[in-house]
């Protein structure tokens, strides 16, 4: 994780500036400070009705084996984040067709790779909860903890999940390290956060609190994961299984990564 700037000095006068010379610059503000809400992508973008958030998602899983009732799931998820989208940044996909591809069928896939049944799973940097909610949607017999450092995203993900009537996921507040230092778990999965190497770097602390690491990334996957190579091995994740696959009509391709990770060895 990149470090926020030090806060800088104030300018001050120049030596023969008397009280009526400019006044002093104020501090820049470090990054770790600011708040990145102050500008709402998407304060004034229509949220789509649950029927065209239904039709995108039928569209997108017109190839796939997922039944009715968890697609309807889906739309009211959908829902919920496009409607918070204009409070908080959430997410820049509002397409519904897109929203629907690019957040659910490609959370929705690893499900299908990984076995999930009765294992505890980490979402770590959820966001607007993705994949932690499609995946505990989808695997109910999962116990799903979204962890998220800013609080105002925890928050709303807890909301989510008490609106939903989700009762196999939790939310919680916290650094993802400081969490898994306390916190033993199955799965660790990571959806668009940073490289594969400052993915497993971020975990070198905690590498022993997870058994699999599972990285949802798109088509750079395997620069990344050559670039990672050393440092995984260093840090003893082994990289067990890349499955590639594609969205529909040419929205993408995407990988999800599976590292073993030291606590599984």
């Amino acid at each position: 994780m990149a470090e926020a700037d030090e806060p800088q000095p104030a300018d001050t006068p120049s030596a023969g500036a008397g009280p009526s010379g400019p006044a002093p610059a104020p501090a820049r503000r470090r990054k770790a400070d600011q708040d990145p809400d102050e500008v709402l992508e998407h304060a004034e973008t229509p949220v789509p009705s649950l029927d065209e958030l239904r039709t995108a998602l039928d569209w997108a899983f017109a190839a796939e084996d997922a039944p009715a009732a968890l697609l309807d799931r889906y739309a009211q998820h959908a829902r919920l984040v496009l409607e918070g989208n204009r409070v908080m940044n959430l997410t820049s996909v509002v397409e519904p067709r897109e929203v629907a591809a690019k957040h659910y069928l490609d959370s929705w896939r690893a499900t299908r790779l990984i076995p999930l049944l009765g294992r505890a799973l980490v979402d770590l940097g959820s966001g607007a909860g993705f994949p932690g909610i499609p995946v505990a949607l989808a695997e109910k017999q999962a116990q799903v903890t979204l962890v998220d450092s800013m609080q105002k995203r925890a928050e709303f993900l807890a909301r989510t999940l008490q609106t939903m009537g989700i009762t196999n996921a939790s939310a919680v507040g916290e650094r993802g390290e400081e969490y898994l230092a306390l916190h033993r778990c199955d799965i660790v999965f990571m959806r668009a956060i940073s490289s594969v190497r400052e993915n497993v770097r971020l975990l070198r602390k905690v590498k022993h609190s997870l058994k699999d690491l599972v990285l949802l990334k798109g088509p750079s996957w395997s620069r990344e994961a050559r670039a990672a190579e050393r440092e995984a091995e260093r840090l003893g994740f082994r990289l067990d299984t890349v499955w590639e696959h594609e969205l529909p009509e040419n929205m993408g391709k995407r990988a999800i990564l599976v590292y073993r990770a030291p606590g599984g060895h």
